[in-house]
């Protein structure tokens, strides 16, 4: 390998790149945000006449069912990501998310039209099903891909920073609509508000990504293939999902492991907590709502420097420190939570969302690292989906358990599940921190960076040479011992 060998990465487009990347994924978890906010008002406005607790548990059905679709966006969007291109597909998948969010606003209430309304509703989320299923994983590879390699599990937190930065925009501006048309206004056309500020973001989210260059990676890949099988990138070589299951299958468990562990207790926190707290333990809603948003912004500072640490200190660590602190705390927690004592209450979150850190401050550098090139997009989407479509029934399962067993630590215990599965991934999972991506060349971020790669690189050789060295002659010194031992041979 050759100083020329390895790629160094434009800071400026790197910089583009992840804050296309992360907008749209702050765009998605600003649906998730204002929909866990709005849950209560929604089972009202599209399940009138239901139970209280029914109609809580529509609301949040509704938001789980269209994770039943986002594996076959992933199927869909991955296999284009990996034909066409990364940059391409994003593009599309904002915009269908962009114009889905934008719709929910604009549906009539079942008291206008019916059963039509919840039909409808329906409709809008499973689009965004759909279209969510390219663009979390489409996101983290593009950034995997811009990365340095000693550089990718900072700048992929920035990832996850943007799904918290967007969850705290929605629930923020729940909170402050409410604020000023009062809940009766909100409860009858106030709660729409929010949904129509995702046309602004998806509009600056499209101009950003459109403006993307692909990735250096998936350039690299596309100039690897033969010229007269490609036809201008319009026949590259088909991905194939047999080679997928049968040659990534262990890189597919441990994905599914992972988004499993993060996602389940992303849900729970974000997305349920905040009608566990008023529905279930009576709490003020904006008592809830504020100790949550607080945590929320407290989770921003601690996200980038996980990464930052992963780099340091590699990815293995912190999912096992998360899912050991998750099985021992979950319950502790939640007693803290149930206490009605500010102070504990806000505690037993900050305990959660740290917990919660560990995974989503590793997940997007981690889950690329996994899979080659030519098949990255497909076998993630399809690994991430599956699980995400698991990990998303978790609003909707933790609320039934609770009011089917009247027990209120059943979330806590959801959790401690999930704890195992993830302990399991982080010690079964290969450490990717500082390597380059599979199938690409090493990356850097400026010559000098590259230097010390190529450096390492020759000193690991001499290294391994030196090794081969010392077996060679303990293996003559035992073939010589062997020889000895036989008179006919010489």
């Amino acid at each position: 390998m050759h100083i020329n060998d390895i790629t160094i990465i434009d800071d400026a487009k790197l910089k583009k790149a992840i804050t296309a990347a992360a907008l749209g994924n702050a765009m998605e978890w600003f649906d998730f945000g204002v929909y866990g906010f709005v849950a209560v008002a929604l089972g009202q406005v599209f399940f009138p006449g239901a139970d209280p607790g029914l109609q809580m548990i529509a609301a949040l059905a509704t938001f789980s069912v269209p994770f039943l679709v986002r594996p076959l966006g992933g199927v869909f969007f991955g296999r284009l990501g990996d034909k066409f291109g990364r940059q391409k597909v994003l593009s599309i998948t904002i915009i269908i998310m962009s114009i889905s969010t934008v719709s929910i606003g604009l549906i009539p209430s079942y008291a206008s039209i019916g059963i039509w309304a919840p039909v409808l509703l329906l409709a809008a989320k499973l689009a965004q099903g759909f279209s969510v299923g390219g663009e979390y994983t489409g996101a983290a590879i593009f950034v995997a891909e811009y990365s340095p390699d000693r550089k990718r599990g900072f700048l992929g937190s920035w990832l996850d920073f943007g799904s918290i930065a967007g969850f705290i925009l929605g629930a923020g501006v729940v909170i402050l609509i409410t604020s000023i048309v009062g809940d009766e206004n909100f409860l009858s056309w106030g709660w729409r508000l929010p949904f129509f500020i995702a046309a602004p973001l998806g509009l600056i989210g499209i101009y950003l990504r459109h403006a993307l260059e692909e990735t250096p990676t998936f350039q690299q890949h596309v100039e690897k293939i033969d010229s007269n099988s490609r036809k201008e990138i319009a026949e590259p070589p088909r991905v194939s999902f047999r080679e997928i299951f049968t040659k990534q299958w262990k890189a597919l468990i441990v994905s599914v492991g992972l988004v499993i562990a993060t996602n389940v207790t992303y849900y729970m926190l974000l997305t349920y907590m905040p009608s566990y707290m008023s529905h279930s333990l009576h709490y003020s809603e904006d008592h809830g709502l504020i100790i949550i948003i607080a945590i929320m912004v407290g989770m921003l500072f601690v996200q980038p420097f996980m990464g930052l640490l992963s780099d340091r200190f590699g990815r293995k660590p912190f999912v096992i420190i998360g899912s050991i602190g998750l099985f021992i705390l979950a319950i502790p927690s939640f007693i803290l939570i149930q206490s009605n004592v500010i102070g504990l209450i806000f505690l037993g979150f900050l305990i959660l969302a740290v917990l919660l850190n560990c995974f989503i401050g590793v997940m997007a550098s981690t889950l690329p690292a996994m899979f080659p090139t030519n098949i990255r997009y497909s076998a993630l989407a399809i690994a991430f989906n599956v699980s995400v479509m698991v990990a998303g029934i978790t609003p909707t399962f933790a609320a039934w358990l609770v009011e089917a067993t009247h027990n209120l630590f059943m979330p806590a215990y959801y959790l401690m599940v999930v704890a195992v599965i993830g302990l399991v991934t982080g010690i079964y999972m290969k450490e990717t921190a500082n390597k380059p991506l599979k199938g690409a060349t090493p990356a850097a971020s400026d010559r000098a960076e590259a230097k010390e790669i190529l450096q390492e690189h020759h000193d690991n050789i001499e290294q391994k040479i030196e090794d081969i060295d010392v077996q060679i002659a303990e293996l003559q010194s035992k073939r010589k011992h062997l020889i000895d031992q036989h008179p006919e041979i010489q």
